[in-house]
């Protein structure tokens, strides 16, 4: 298993943080090679299926993520959402959170634990590395866009 942590600081809202880090098929504009779908389609909830197709043509893999925790963030308090990865290949879970900052600012926090079936142990260093990478440039281009 592969442990990371990313954190940032937004000039923005707590709710517009939100917004923009859980609208799914945004993930994908951000994710090289990726297209993201949702069952059923917004509004997100407790239930909600989060696919990530990763890979060209047949030489891809679905990333299922089943949402378990969907608690937005309201008058002022900090909002969560957790996703269990349900998949073949990609297994573990993700949590992102925002929660109020400095001077009016959010804090957005991503947390995830993943393991690539099949792939030793010998290279969680490396899925560390590359998700850390992959996803802080995702994390950063979400917060970004409106």
């Amino acid at each position: 298993m592969a442990n990371f942590l990313l954190e940032r600081t937004a000039p923005l809202p707590l709710d517009e943080a939100w917004r923009r880090i859980t609208r799914w098929q945004r993930h994908g504009d951000a994710v090289p090679l990726t297209v993201v779908r949702v069952v059923p389609p917004e509004p997100t909830r407790e239930g909600t299926l989060v696919v990530a197709r990763s890979g060209v043509g047949p030489l891809g893999f679905d990333d299922p993520m089943e949402v378990t925790v969907w608690q937005p963030p309201e008058g002022g308090a900090a909002g969560m959402c957790r996703l269990e990865k349900r998949g073949r290949v990609v297994l573990g879970w993700a949590e992102l959170e925002v929660r109020p900052g400095p001077g009016g600012r959010t804090r957005v926090i991503w947390r995830e634990e993943i393991r690539v079936r099949f792939l030793p142990s010998l290279f969680d260093g490396t899925v560390r590395r590359s998700s850390r990478y992959v996803f802080g440039r995702a994390l950063n281009h979400l917060l970004r866009q409106p």
